[in-house]
């Protein structure tokens, strides 16, 4: 698949990077990026959280970073964010084991507050280390509909101009055949303090998510 986006920061070339031949699968892909030193997030977190889903799978869905729970565990959703986006699934009617599940970034970047390790945001350098491995991995599966959770997924795939409140939810099409909108990311709705504000924001959510329910 050809890249999808104008990112005004090139990434660094493949063969420089340690990311496998066009010809090699997903597996060989996802073992190279345990071994990514391209920027310096390796250094502190875990390891690398790689994406996971059916090889082939209809339907992606791209979020930002991993949190603390995926740079423990290894896998990505699987922390509070994760648990949220796994509700609005089954009530969108999706099967979570059908979709394939990546981040832009496949390290966690943290500060310390005492001993808790608090999300700090990969700056664009580190999510432009990052994007070879995303690209390897749209290479490989070819989705045919993708959803951007969060603006620095969607700014990767649409562009820096992409402004997400303002244009969430619209299908675009995309180079190779795909389709793909964004949404907000489920860290988000949890960072909502008012009730009801936190309810419309999850129905909306809910409510985009359902449109991969419908065939592809």
């Amino acid at each position: 698949m050809a890249r999808l986006h104008h990112n005004e920061t090139p990434a660094a070339p493949a063969a420089a990077s340690g990311v496998p031949g066009a010809r090699a699968s997903l597996a060989t892909v996802r073992a190279a990026a345990l071994r990514c030193r391209a920027c310096p997030l390796w250094a502190t977190a875990t390891q690398t959280v790689f994406g996971e889903g059916p090889e082939h799978a209809h339907d992606m869905l791209i979020g930002e970073q991993p949190g603390d729970n995926e740079d423990l565990q290894g896998h990505p959703f699987v922390g509070p964010a994760g648990k949220l986006l796994d509700r609005a699934l089954a009530e969108a009617g999706i099967d979570r084991s059908t979709l394939y599940l990546t981040n832009t970034v496949k390290h966690f970047k943290y500060r310390l507050r005492g001993k808790r390790r608090l999300h700090a945001r990969a700056n664009a350098a580190e999510q432009a280390a990052c994007r070879i491995w995303l690209d390897a991995e749209l290479a490989r599966v070819r989705p045919r509909r993708i959803v951007c959770l969060g603006s620095m997924a969607a700014q990767a795939l649409f562009g820096r101009s992409f402004r997400l409140l303002r244009e969430r939810g619209r299908w675009r099409e995309l180079p190779g055949g795909a389709r793909a909108f964004a949404t907000v990311h489920p860290s988000y709705l949890l960072r909502l303090r008012d009730p009801a504000e936190r309810e419309r924001a999850y129905a909306l959510f809910v409510t985009e998510l359902a449109s991969l329910a419908e065939p592809a």
